[in-house]
């Protein structure tokens, strides 16, 4: 068989069963760690969790304190109360700790999390390209200059891109279209998969992060040509043949290429067919626990409940719980999952839509972390979110808020120093200290961060394993910043 007709026959392979494929041929070109001992201080995992669209911060953690009367008086409709309606979309807001803070109200499920010291928040942080001052903004915002501003600030495509760059300009840098989750990957030899498809949080230099279905996918059943365990002897003589040309040695790279591939993604499925298969309905003894968590029910309104696995949301962090639990399958001692839902750009009827959201989030994570809590892993994992951008603190015409920039971001995990808060939070002021407006029509509450990705970045890595060399690598930019370790993390 000449090259052509090699490269036709594995292309057919890798294609069949279309979009499951597509799925095989990512699992060949990722970054899978090789079975392993667990890494020395135990076995640790983060889990980014990405709110494309721009979640609204401000109605997600409200301060009760002095500050909620600034906070009623600029969001009015949209504001949260603590007096009750049945929908729970603008109350009773769920007061935590010693009441100066509140969640939404269909965060509720997050509380005991709080309570506990294993949920905290992280506030006003973004891109940044240095440290940045309501001065500083108005003299730097004409000069389109990437040592001082992030690119394209406001914009979903780009403001996504740079939180998970982790850097504040993409264009010229070395960083390119890596993120900061593969480049950590590839520095501290973890373990890198996607429930969300391709991402720049996952990608590398060398690859990209595994890109795996959602439950009850028969990987074993996408490869049709390779079928090891078959009795049918047609099917045993295919399969083995696919095996002897991967196997053959050849000089030629694209050979060698699709071959690597093929392997890969025939090693991957072996290893990890059984566990992504696996649903509460088959009732896999292994994952009772986890089970009993997403299929649990919470409240959402007054008289409705719901439970994780009917969102997209937690049908992902199901998947990621399962590898947990069976990280001495999957191999290495580092993992770095990545999970996402979408709808966040809230521009109108906000109060509904973000309801709804916040439901979704909230019930997701309260399972995973009740799944990890059961299988007394919830000290090894901690869970993130990221988003484009806050959104205004003043609303818009059409009920709902716009594109702004600094934004609040919850960490939550056994490890996490929790029920407490870091950053700055805003100075709830239009055309106050932290507003990017300048005349008074652009007095929105866009706020400046005070935090940067790369500081929150640093923070999470730093507990997973990575050294100053490693962080350095990673967030080129974080010598500009005076802390590099924002203490929300425990050793």
């Amino acid at each position: 068989m000449d090259r052509r007709g090699f490269l036709r026959s594995g292309a057919a392979a890798l294609a069949a069963h279309g979009a499951d494929a597509a799925r095989l041929a990512a699992l060949g070109g990722g970054m899978l760690a090789l079975p392993a001992a667990e890494a020395a201080g135990g076995y640790r995992a983060l889990v980014a969790v990405m709110l494309y669209g721009g979640n609204d911060g401000l109605n997600t953690i409200v301060p009760l304190d002095s500050r909620y009367t600034a906070y009623q008086g600029v969001r009015g409709s949209l504001a949260l109360l603590n007096t009750a309606d049945s929908a729970r979309r603008r109350g009773p807001i769920v007061r935590l700790g010693d009441g100066g803070w509140g969640l939404h109200p269909r965060l509720e499920a997050l509380k005991p999390w709080y309570d506990t010291d294993q949920l905290a928040f992280l506030h006003n942080v973004g891109p940044l390209a240095r440290p940045t001052t309501r001065a500083d903004y108005a003299a730097w915002r004409s000069l389109a200059d990437p040592e001082r501003l992030p690119e394209a600030l406001f914009s979903h495509s780009d403001q996504q891109k740079l939180w998970q760059n982790g850097v504040a300009r993409t264009e010229g840098s070395s960083i390119r279209a890596t993120g900061w989750g593969g480049r950590a990957a590839e520095r501290i030899t973890a373990s890198s998969f996607s429930f969300a498809g391709n991402s720049r949080f996952g990608a590398g230099a060398s690859g990209n992060a595994l890109n795996l279905p959602g439950p009850g996918a028969n990987l074993r059943g996408t490869l049709s040509a390779w079928a090891p365990t078959s009795t049918w002897t047609p099917t045993r003589r295919i399969s083995d043949a696919l095996v002897g040309m991967n196997a053959a040695p050849s000089s030629d790279p694209l050979f060698t290429t699709l071959a690597r591939l093929r392997t890969g993604a025939f090693a991957a499925v072996d290893r990890l067919g059984d566990i992504l298969l696996a649903t509460p309905s088959r009732a896999v003894s292994a994952y009772a626990a986890i089970d009993a968590a997403f299929t649990a029910s919470y409240r959402t309104a007054e008289a409705a409940t719901a439970t994780a696995y009917s969102y997209s949301l937690g049908r992902q962090l199901y998947q990621v719980a399962k590898m947990i639990a069976s990280r001495a399958t999957v191999g290495g001692g580092r993992h770095i999952y990545f999970v996402q839902m979408g709808g966040f750009d809230t521009h109108g009827d906000q109060l509904s839509a973000h309801a709804e959201l916040l439901s979704e989030l909230g019930i997701a994570l309260a399972a995973f972390m009740k799944s990890m809590k059961t299988l007394a892993l919830h000290k090894s994992v901690t869970a993130f979110t990221l988003s484009d951008f806050g959104r205004t603190f003043k609303p818009n015409s059409s009920g709902g808020t716009d594109h702004a920039w600094g934004n609040s971001q919850l960490i939550l995990g056994g490890a996490a120093n929790g029920g407490a808060h870091y950053g700055s939070f805003p100075e709830l002021a239009l055309g106050g200290a932290n507003d990017v407006g300048i005349n008074t029509w652009e007095y929105q509450g866009r706020w400046i961060p005070t935090t940067s990705v790369d500081q929150y970045g640093a923070t999470l890595l730093r507990w997973l394993g990575a050294g100053e060399a490693d962080l350095a690598a990673v967030f080129p930019n974080l010598s500009r910043f005076a802390t590099a370790d924002l203490g929300f993390m425990s050793a």
